[in-house]
């Protein structure tokens, strides 16, 4: 009989934070596998976003994605140079249209600052500058901000980690992750593997394999899908780099914004849409179990009833290009609805409690030896080398230095 294999480290998920969490504990000399679902890595969140390397412009300081954020945007093209992967620093402007989004701009800006992150306060001269055919009462501009293919840089994480002796695993869905005195069994439909540690990066799954495995989470992830609209060639060239609307503070989402990636090709979006199903990329991928689970879910109704309204502005931009091309007019007003086509889409997984709040941090919650990463989404991709230091350090007491630091 075939001896079940033992690793120090085992990683569920092949997504981005995964892989560079595998690369983190493999870079210690610790054996380590991933074992992802998919026949490929890097199959959703991180192969279905916009690109875009963040500043760290946005989020509460003190917080892990302040942090993390603001240590994943240089570790992130200083990574993509070592390894010849597609970046750019392009810099970001962040339009304020309405008087009413003054203050929110004015807090972005106190928030950058403290955030340790480059910001320059602009008026309508100085944003078209950087964009000449933006509209705009004022804006920021933050010129650490980037753009990459985070798919590449994922493979470029995996390709590292069997380099070094790692084994990763595709087509292999995990069913339950169980606890053992003395190690951890990481059960999949094609065999068990052991590993002395556990970090589960589920994503779009990850409370159900939390719940699986014994642990419960104290939230539920609920699936938005936002999707992508491309540019004609005619408005492309309305557009230089990155052009943000000033976000609401309700929500995680940062809004509809124009990006010119890597290929050069430019697009806007995403919108944010209850999806039909965890990995419902298009409004005909339904999955009943999944949908009718959360809807029905506490958390779900208290977002339904709060904010009906901001959700149904959302879905008629899903259905109708004339109106995706309203919201994107408020910021550059020669974008017409002919310009728009479908330019693909992500799902986010979103981590809600059941009170209604949408977990607006980074969530990683330790369950002895193993480790369920339970929120990152945006901007987990920019941060996700830092991330994998992080899930380390909480794991194994190790303080690993960035690749390239003195």
């Amino acid at each position: 009989m075939t001896p079940t294999p033992h690793y120090d480290v085992v990683v569920v998920g092949g997504g981005i934070v995964g892989l560079a969490t595998a690369w983190a504990a493999i870079r210690t000399g610790r054996s380590v596998a991933v074992v992802e679902r998919e026949p490929r890595l890097a199959a959703h969140q991180t192969g279905n976003n916009s690109n875009v390397i963040h500043s760290g412009l946005y989020y509460a300081p003190g917080g892990l994605k302040a942090r993390l954020a603001v240590a994943g945007c240089a570790e992130t093209k200083q990574f993509a140079r070592a390894h010849d992967l597609p970046f750019a620093e392009t810099g970001k402007l962040v339009v304020a249209t309405e008087p009413e989004e003054l203050p929110r701009l004015a807090e972005l800006a106190r928030r950058g600052a403290a955030n340790g992150v480059e910001v320059h306060e602009l008026d309508q001269a100085g944003m078209r500058v950087h964009e000449p055919h933006v509209r705009g009462i004022a804006a920021l501009w933050v010129p650490s901000t980037g753009i990459t293919d985070f798919r590449l840089i994922a493979e470029k994480l995996g390709e590292l980690v069997q380099q070094a002796g790692g084994d990763v695993f595709l087509g292999r869905p995990v069913e339950k992750v169980l606890r053992r005195r003395r190690d951890v069994v990481v059960r999949t439909r094609s065999g068990d593997l052991l590993g002395s540690r556990v970090v589960v990066c589920a994503g779009l799954h990850c409370d159900e394999l939390a719940r699986s495995s014994g642990l419960e989470p104290g939230m539920r992830i609920v699936p938005f899908r936002g999707e992508y609209s491309g540019f004609s060639d005619r408005a492309a060239e309305l557009v230089k780099g990155l052009i943000y609307p000033v976000p609401d503070p309700a929500f995680p989402f940062l809004g509809v914004h124009a990006t010119r990636g890597v290929d050069g090709h430019v697009h806007a979006g995403p919108n944010a849409v209850l999806a039909l199903a965890r990995e419902g990329y298009s409004w005909t991928t339904v999955d009943v179990r999944e949908f009718l689970s959360t809807i029905a879910y506490p958390g779900m109704l208290q977002i339904a009833r709060k904010h009906w309204r901001y959700g149904f502005g959302e879905m008629h931009r899903s259905l109708s290009r004339s109106a995706m091309a309203r919201q994107i007019q408020r910021m550059l007003p020669d974008v017409r609805a002919e310009d728009l086509s479908p330019a693909g889409a992500g799902v986010r997984a979103q981590a809600v409690r059941a009170d209604g709040t949408l977990v607006d941090d980074f969530l990683l919650l330790s369950d002895g030896p193993v480790l369920h990463v339970l929120n990152a989404p945006s901007p987990a991709a920019t941060a996700a080398l830092p991330i994998g230091r992080e899930i380390l350090h909480r794991l194994t007491g190790d303080v690993l230095a960035p690749v390239g630091a003195a």
